[in-house]
């Protein structure tokens, strides 16, 4: 019982062991046997995935990606941060001085005010649409639930009060699409086949998909 879990190389657990965060996820309690015991708030699953290697991993079913609200793609650090790097830990390893960085009542009271971003009817039309859209490509063999979509609408109110604005704009949407919308795609064998990828067809749909102006 934590608040924050991190699984590390996700791939490499099981179907089984897999399948076991489903229900910490999406309803925050877990279930032993015929007690259900609710998860601390706040509550999170952060993971890691290798890319790179296939033997003695399992891909994640689509119900568990889905209930990831973003998929981060890290890459290696330009010349700059890897030098920062090596300072850091040229004395000691900076993660055994780590401080709390927030009080759990503080976050709560973020979370709060993010709900009250407003997202106007054309923002959030067009965000529905761009969801939609994913369903309707001809590339795309399975498209965006609605869990995606309410995914978006919520990660574009959090990234509006982050820069500083009570209201959502189209370019929010367009920013965090690639991040919550590619891992939630599944593209027709054929397309997969010719070597396109999901970040391309969502990178697509954004650059085609009418974005709502002021008349």
């Amino acid at each position: 019982m934590a608040q924050v879990v991190l699984a590390d190389e996700i791939n490499r657990a099981t179907p089984r062991t897999q399948s076991a965060l489903l229900e910490a996820m999406q309803e925050r309690q877990v279930t032993v046997d015929v007690e259900t015991i609710c998860l601390p708030r706040p509550f999170m699953v952060l993971a890691t995935q290798n890319p790179i290697e296939l033997e003695g991993t399992f891909p994640l079913p689509e119900a568990q990606v889905d209930r990831f609200l973003m998929r981060l793609a890290l890459g290696y650090p330009d010349k700059e941060d890897e030098n920062a790097i090596l300072l850091r830990y040229e004395q000691e390893d900076p993660g055994l001085a780590l401080e709390p960085a927030i009080e759990a009542k503080d976050l709560f009271e973020m979370q709060g005010r993010v709900k009250t971003v407003l997202v106007e009817e054309s923002v959030r039309r067009y965000l529905v649409d761009v969801v939609r859209a994913t369903r309707d490509h001809p590339a795309v063999e399975l498209g965006v639930s609605p869990r995606g979509t309410l995914a978006l609408y919520k990660s574009a109110q959090a990234l509006a009060a982050l820069r500083g604005r009570a209201f959502v704009i189209p370019d929010d949407v367009k920013y965090l699409a690639p991040s919550v919308l590619t891992h939630r795609i599944i593209l027709s064998p054929q397309v997969r086949l010719r070597g396109r990828s999901p970040e391309e067809v969502v990178s697509e749909i954004v650059d085609t998909v009418p974005v709502p102006v002021e008349v």
